[in-house]
């Protein structure tokens, strides 16, 4: 069964920390991944996010770097996960459901996901040396950060573990791939009905 029409959404947020502007089409129409945050490494996960979940993404967010990177992080967090909610509508005849082991070089990231409409995160991945990332630093501490606030926003039971790793940069992109695989999993359409004996998410 082909995908239905119209699952994408778009929000904005303007506050005195951060602007922020997101669409996002679950059904990658047009194959397009444009994000801009200011922080190099976060745009890079970002566009593995949109290729990897199959998504057209749009992020534009400008926040108070000057300060660090927390606040931009977290809110592109929140925003993008109210859009992927919306997007994804009644969840009729989603595959509800996706996990995987994910590996990038050493890096070997384990992610399961339930579309379930009730938020939960499980983020056990673990660094040793925190090292910032890119120029203006993204700290990989926000990495968590940034998926706790999107799965609340977004209404998604998330479990992510690191089984293995050394890189910081594999470790996190291991992490992002991953959970960008599992979305585009747990999305895909497979009938009609909404997954769930409650008959809603």
């Amino acid at each position: 069964m082909s995908s239905p029409a119209g699952r994408s959404a778009s929000r904005q947020r303007t506050t005195k920390e951060t602007a922020i502007s997101v669409a996002i089409d679950l059904d990658g129409v047009e194959g397009v991944v444009d994000c801009t945050t200011g922080l190099p490494f976060f745009d890079h996960m970002l566009d593995q996010l949109g290729r990897h979940g199959g998504f057209d993404l749009r992020v534009d967010a400008t926040g108070d770097l000057h300060v660090d990177g927390h606040h931009t992080v977290e809110d592109t967090g929140i925003i993008l996960g109210e859009a992927f909610r919306a997007a994804l509508g009644d969840k009729a005849g989603v595959a509800r459901f996706a996990s995987g082991l994910f590996p990038l070089d050493e890096a070997l990231v384990e992610v399961a996901l339930d579309l379930s409409g009730r938020p939960f995160v499980v983020w056990e991945v673990p660094f040793g040396e925190v090292l910032p990332l890119g120029d203006p630093p993204f700290n990989p501490e926000m990495a968590g950060h940034f998926w706790q606030s999107f799965a609340v926003a977004a209404g998604i039971t998330l479990h992510v573990r690191k089984r293995a790793g050394d890189n910081t940069h594999h470790t996190v992109e291991a992490a992002f791939k991953g959970v960008a695989r599992c979305l585009r999993a747990a999305v895909r359409v497979d009938g009609d009905a909404v997954p769930s004996t409650k008959g809603v998410l």
